[in-house]
């Protein structure tokens, strides 16, 4: 169990909950098992019949089960063929276990497992078949998540032993991480008596009340440990960064040739709260694909840089590194060359770091750091390293924190003189809930609302495979937006030129990991590999776009080419940019209105949404291609016929998050440890998150050290091994 499912303690096992549960009578959706999983099964045999094979030198064993309204094959082979046919008849009903195939397009289980359940004669262990009735009637049977070496039924018998050990004074004693005042006021049974009903219910309501409870144990715990979290920010000092009435954030304000929306001041207004505060701010501000979260990040700079510090923001990419420090000193103008010729007298440094930069300009803006000369600086993981010094950082940005490690995070907050304010910022949208729990410890803001003259974006599927005329009218759509004055991406999965698939290989140094996409179907060998921008640019310049300025970008470039390309595009000396996902966030050029995603499939839900926000970022309407060989009805197909038919990125998110594993909240990738979530579903249980959030907060609130609830301490120690902790330490 330890190896194979993580199961070392009698405490793992009791929390292996089932999956789900079978009743008395039920045969299982046979038609709809997944292929390529290990499967439980429960069934009756339909027919069961011994061919030869090899001119009668062989024999095998099929066996039909159904379910009423689909079939599933059994095959057997070798010596024990007989053994099973004695076994294995028409009209028996059992639990079969196994990985799912398809031969002869019929799924089948290959020499399963199995457990007979009962029969006209006698059970193995001697019960007659009227007692196993009895007994099984009106039972559920918990079907166990289980694994080629450890089937369902083997998990429910160890289950069992350990049921039918535990004495009456053991489970009293059992620690109940819920306060009995809450446990009462949300009708909420005890610990031993929800462990009992998920294991062993007998109707369905026991199942579902033992959920319920086991689902507010996983969401109390960990709103506890993030509102712990939340309490010890509050107590850490911090430099307040109060702007100057007339200084470097009114003359920007001053300057800008548009009007900020209500989102933007009303965000700007709680983030100058926090920034004001005798304590580090820690924020989340997401928002929408185009609703400006760049310029209220920029303006929060500013204000810190007004009270007298600096201000770094850490970008996931060296192309969205630059376009960030390309874009802010375009908005600042003069304000952005304080200490130049020519620059304002309220004015600031805004510098650049980024690994690939030469030794000289480096060795200056790592000078102009440390002096205090630059007020702003904008880079990639290179402002991490330990030469880089800050006179006074007052404010990290963080721009898509999905990308960085927590080590990277922490590195660069860790060069205050005190801890400096923190803001993330995201452009993927993130349902209330989830936000609750991931970002749990921070507080949010969100851009829902996009600037005004922002032209809307249509979305179109394309099935290049079922009708391929469509992809031809997508390159007439592209030749028609490049004569009316305008330009166009065309988004590829991979680079080409690789020895493999780009699926099967890591990313290559310097590709930002950008190379291969991230949510979509995997690799598969029945398909062919996915297109690439190499080979598509080059069918593109002889083919559909002969004659247009086509060029390519991706990861692999050198970071000065990579730059020197954008800037080309952004100056319109280039027509169509065929592209890997280095463009997904940040890229603003506003006269692009058209993109084009080859084999969108291969692509997450909130991945296609983050690219198709490059376009439609100007006053012209933007359009959007999803380009793929997959039929209709398929999940692929259905994830991008969903993009299509809305804009909403919380919709989207919410959709994506629905069709994926939710993972584990406190840091799963990082630890490598088990999902501590096993019951609660950040989506589907928002009743449960909200209220849990409110209870720990007054829990906290009340006893920040627990120390009147031993028990729920316990939970959380359990809950925080060493490496979480330490995860939600650096959040």
């Amino acid at each position: 169990m330890a190896d194979h499912l993580g199961l070392r303690t009698v405490g793992d096992l009791l929390h292996h909950y089932p999956r789900r549960y079978a009743e008395r009578g039920e045969l299982t959706g046979l038609a709809e098992l997944p292929l390529d999983e290990h499967v439980t099964v429960l069934a009756e045999i339909a027919d069961a019949r011994v061919l030869t094979f090899n001119r009668g030198r062989g024999r095998r064993l099929e066996v039909t089960l159904t379910d009423g309204t689909g079939r599933l094959q059994l095959v057997f082979f070798g010596r024990a063929v007989h053994h099973h046919a004695k076994e294995l008849l028409p009209g028996r009903r059992g639990m079969f276990a196994g990985k799912v195939s398809v031969f002869n397009r019929r799924l089948q289980l290959s020499h399963p497992a199995y457990q007979l359940l009962g029969a006209a004669g006698e059970e193995e262990d001697g019960r007659s078949a009227a007692g196993a009735a009895r007994e099984f009637a009106g039972q559920q049977i918990p079907i166990y998540p289980a694994c080629k070496q450890l089937e369902s039924w083997k998990i429910s018998k160890a289950v069992d032993t350990v049921l039918n050990s535990l004495q009456q004074e053991e489970w009293r004693g059992l620690a109940d991480p819920l306060p009995p005042r809450l446990r009462a006021e949300h009708q909420l049974p005890g610990l031993p008596e929800a462990l009992l009903k998920v294991h062993r219910p007998r109707t369905a309501a026991d199942h579902t009340l033992a959920r319920r409870r086991l689902k507010w144990d996983e969401a109390f715990v960990l709103q506890v440990a993030l509102a712990r979290r939340r309490r010890d920010d509050a107590q850490l000092p911090a430099v307040p960064r109060v702007p100057a009435e007339d200084g470097l954030l009114a003359a920007f304000d001053a300057r800008l040739p548009f009007t900020l929306t209500e989102g933007q001041r009303s965000v700007g207004a709680e983030i100058f709260a926090d920034l004001a505060a005798p304590h580090p701010m820690h924020r989340l501000l997401q928002g929408e694909v185009g609703s400006g979260k760049t310029l209220v990040a920029l303006r929060a700079m500013l204000a810190v840089v007004d009270a007298g510090g600096q201000a770094a923001m850490l970008a996931p990419t060296e192309v969205l590194a630059q376009q960030h420090h390309r874009s802010v000193t375009e908005m600042m103008g003069e304000l952005a060359e304080g200490g130049m010729l020519g620059g304002a007298e309220q004015g600031t440094k805004v510098v650049l770091l980024t690994g690939s930069m030469g030794t000289a300009a480096r060795r200056r803006a790592l000078l102009e750091l440390a002096t205090g000369e630059a007020g702003i600086v904008i880079g990639t993981h290179a402002l991490i390293e330990e030469k880089v010094r800050f006179h006074d950082l007052g404010l990290v940005v963080v721009d898509e924190q999905h990308r960085f490690g927590v080590e990277q995070r922490d590195a660069l907050r860790a060069k205050g003189r005190q801890p400096p304010h923190l803001l993330v910022m995201t452009a993927t949208p993130i349902p209330r809930t989830v936000a609750m729990t991931v970002f749990g410890d921070l507080e949010t803001s969100v851009l829902d609302e996009l600037p005004a003259g922002r032209a809307p974006i249509a979305s179109h599927v394309v099935p290049a495979l079922d009708k391929p005329h469509f992809l031809d009218r997508a390159w007439q759509r592209v030749r028609e937006e490049v004569e009316g004055g305008h330009q166009a991406y065309v988004v590829c999965p991979r680079i080409g030129d690789e020895d493999e698939p780009a699926s099967r290989r890591p990313a290559a140094p310097g590709e930002d990991g950008e190379d291969g996409a991230d949510g979509g179907e995997g690799a598969d060998p029945g398909r062919r590999p996915p297109l690439a921008v190499l080979e598509v640019a080059a069918g593109l310049r002889s083919g559909p776009l002969a004659g247009l300025r086509v060029a390519e970008l991706h990861g692999r470039m050198a970071p000065e080419a990579k730059d020197d390309l954008m800037r080309r595009f952004a100056a319109g000396e280039v027509d169509v940019l065929v592209a890997t996902t280095v463009i997904e966030v940040g890229v603003n050029v506003p006269n692009a209105t058209v993109m084009v995603i080859m084999d969108a499939d291969r692509f997450g839900v909130s991945q296609l949404h983050q690219l198709r926000g490059r376009v439609g970022r100007g006053s012209a309407p933007g359009l959007c291609l999803l380009v793929t060989e997959m039929p209709e009805a398929t999940p692929a197909r259905s994830r991008l016929d969903a993009v299509a038919a809305t804009l909403d990125g919380f919709e989207l998110s919410r959709i994506d998050l629905e069709q994926r594993r939710e993972g584990d909240v406190l840091g799963q990738a990082q630890s490598g440890g088990r999902s501590s979530l096993r019951m609660l579903a950040v989506i589907a249980d928002e009743d449960i998150i909200e209220a849990a959030r409110a209870e720990a907060t007054r829990l906290v609130g009340r006893d920040p050290e627990l120390t009147h609830h031993p028990a729920l301490r316990t939970a959380l120690d359990a809950l925080l091994d060493e490496e979480r902790a330490e995860f939600l330490d650096k959040g």
